[in-house]
């Protein structure tokens, strides 16, 4: 009300000294429990604390993280036998981070490849990686017991395979070690006809197509793999390999 004299308040009491201490020492520990002032690490996509960058940090958007190992036979149950053109001991396991389609890093990505290009695709899988190329997932074939057919239903990206050639009996590039399947799905084989064998894949025949993960003629993909002398199956004549990239070309 006009001219009203505002109502005074009883200044608070102050806390006892003991009690005041509780409080801010409680104040200061809040968010994580550390020592007053220090702040919780920042999350990464994962949900997880931040690691310190390094050899076990978690990938960042610049870089690729890959690590070449040494295989036995007992690695590759279901993909290699006895009378393959090459040993367990001429091939690596490389391990490494990449895109996602979900547009996020991942790792735990395996490849099994010839040990003595390992270090090339690792290069180029560097290229891939820094372009943000996605890759559904990246798999050794033993984890489809070395089916062919199976790895490509999963649009499984990989690598070595003691298999014949599709169509042949002569062994693929792929029984070498010399030979990557990128995205099956996304970039099917193609028959001579122009079938193709997996029936949900059968729309990425059209080439015009500008999915995710989609290969095209003279793109950076390629240009990656050419880096190393590699050839790309989607400019053979007759039936045409889009997911495939070999050290012969074939």
């Amino acid at each position: 009300m006009p001219g009203r004299t505002p109502e005074r308040r009883p200044a608070p009491r102050a806390l006892p000294v003991a009690l005041a201490l509780v409080v801010a020492g409680a104040a200061a520990g809040c968010g994580g429990g550390g020592e007053p002032g220090e702040s919780s690490p920042p999350a990464t996509p994962s949900g997880t604390a931040a690691s310190p960058s390094g050899p076990s940090a978690t990938p960042t958007k610049q870089e690729l993280q890959a690590t070449v190992k040494r295989v036995t036979a007992g690695d590759l149950k279901y993909s290699w036998r006895r009378g393959c053109p090459v040993s367990p001991s001429g091939l690596r396991m490389i391990e490494m981070s990449y895109w996602g389609m979900d547009d996020k890093t991942h790792t735990g990505g395996r490849l099994v490849v010839n040990a003595k290009a390992a270090d090339d695709l690792v290069s180029v899988f560097r290229k891939l990686y820094k372009m943000r190329y996605p890759i559904e997932r990246m798999e050794p074939v033993d984890k489809y017991k070395g089916s062919d057919f199976d790895s490509i239903e999963a649009n499984n990206t990989s690598a070595f395979n003691c298999r014949p050639a599709t169509g042949s009996t002569s062994f693929s590039q792929h029984a070498y070690g010399l030979a990557i399947d990128i995205n099956p799905c996304q970039n099917p084989y193609v028959y001579a006809d122009g079938h193709v064998a997996h029936k949900k894949c059968a729309k990425y025949k059209d080439r015009s197509n500008d999915d995710p993960g989609v290969i095209h003629r003279g793109d950076k993909v390629v240009k990656a793999f050419a880096s190393i002398g590699w050839g790309w199956g989607g400019v053979w004549s007759g039936a045409r390999d889009y997911q495939h990239f070999s050290s012969s070309g074939r």
